[in-house]
């Protein structure tokens, strides 16, 4: 399947954030509105919407809503094949477990 470019600007005009300049994407998430209103706000840096978690069960449940959470205020993230994955430029890649991953100060739901 080929990938397609996501160009920030295609989502915003004058983002805050201005790199990564472009996400390679599959066309199902290219198209997905979910995935462009939180890489929007990540590059707005309008995180007014979101809430903190109060647990991991609020967390997967957003990953099981189709929705995709912040981590950091700076990557999108996905759970796709049993698997929590980030968002670069280059595509998904999978998230190390890491001391911060494991902090629901660092999510964004």
């Amino acid at each position: 399947m080929k990938k397609e470019r996501l160009y920030l600007y295609d989502l915003l005009e004058d983002p805050l954030v201005s790199y990564p300049a472009w996400y390679l994407l599959s066309p199902k998430l290219h198209r997905d509105e979910n995935l462009r209103e939180t890489l929007k706000a990540i590059h707005s840096m309008d995180f007014a919407p979101y809430a903190y978690p109060e647990n991991f069960d609020d967390l997967f449940a957003a990953f099981a809503a189709g929705f995709y959470p912040i981590f950091r205020e700076k990557y999108a993230t996905g759970y796709f094949g049993g698997k929590v994955m980030f968002l670069e430029s280059g595509g998904w890649k999978s998230m190390p477990l890491s001391r911060e991953a494991f902090e629901l100060e660092n999510w964004l739901i």
